[in-house]
């Protein structure tokens, strides 16, 4: 479990910030690429981040049905709604608001989510990670979190923290996630309310608004805006009208990745073979 104590660094600043791009995926959901389109195709170890968010249940009603993965996690967190996970493992969950599905892939799975309403509101995100070559191969696994089971604390005036991996404030996240060693927190800032989050200082990081606006390191973001975070200790964030965000942090690999559609892996012979198996039925 990372551990997030504060570093005798210096603030993290800005190195790159942009706006997240419409997109759609599974049987045609509609949601927003923040990682994983042209202008920031990943930060090793993250491949993407989709935001999904809608009170139109023809934006996501036809959800995600049986897709498989191999060589990556996916981390998929519920701010609203509930989600059907059933995989050809054996697993099934529901997912209702924020509750947390941290699903590793590994040598290969065949799984759907699909939405469990006909209407109301349906948002959240899911996050890829990439997964070290020596783990690409290993067994599945799969974890349910609870929303009971994601600490909530209130490192500063005015500032309340969901700690979903990683620690911070004292608290520690309920995912671990071995070599990447994630952080993942979603904050919520009241109107001018301020904090420092100490990031690991070899690990690549990121901040997402997904509400109101914010200053990152002395940058205005806006909703949809996401922040690439250079090398350093914490980072400041403050709101002077109010925020919801998502700061993420994690291991780089650097190791090469060969990408395509569902499979992650570090060759092109190796995506080669995990077509062949999935079409082959070993997965």
């Amino acid at each position: 479990m990372t551990d997030i104590h504060p570093q005798p660094t210096a603030l993290r600043r800005v190195v790159w910030a942009g706006r997240g791009m419409p997109a759609s995926d599974g049987a045609g959901v509609r949601l927003t690429r923040v990682i994983g389109q042209p202008t920031l195709p990943d930060l090793d170890p993250f491949l993407m981040l989709d935001e999904f968010g809608s009170d139109d249940p023809e934006a996501y009603i036809a959800g995600f049905p049986d897709h498989p993965h191999r060589g990556f996690e996916t981390v998929t967190y519920m701010l609203a709604g509930r989600m059907r996970h059933r995989d050809n493992k054996g697993n099934e969950g529901l997912l209702t608001a924020g509750s947390v599905q941290w699903m590793t892939a590994g040598r290969g799975i065949v799984h759907s989510e699909m939405p469990e309403q006909e209407q109301g509101l349906m948002q959240g995100f899911q996050l890829w990670l990439n997964l070290p070559a020596r783990d690409k191969m290993g067994p599945p696994r799969y974890q349910d979190i609870a929303p009971e089971q994601i600490p909530t604390v209130s490192p500063a005036p005015g500032v309340t923290a969901k700690v979903i991996a990683g620690r911070f404030a004292g608290v520690s996240g309920p995912v671990e996630a071995g070599a990447t060693e994630p952080v993942y927190v979603d904050l919520r800032l009241e109107a001018g309310a301020a904090v420092e989050v100490p990031l690991p200082p070899d690990h690549n990081a990121f901040v997402y608004v997904y509400e109101g606006a914010a200053g990152v390191a002395g940058q205005a973001l806006e909703q949809g805006m996401v922040a690439v975070l250079g090398r350093g200790g914490a980072v400041r964030i403050d709101a002077d009208h109010g925020a919801r965000l998502i700061v993420a942090a994690g291991k780089p690999l650097h190791e090469p990745v060969a990408r395509y559609g569902p499979f992650v892996m570090n060759t092109n012979d190796e995506l080669r073979q995990a077509f062949a198996d999935y079409q082959a039925g070993r997965f």
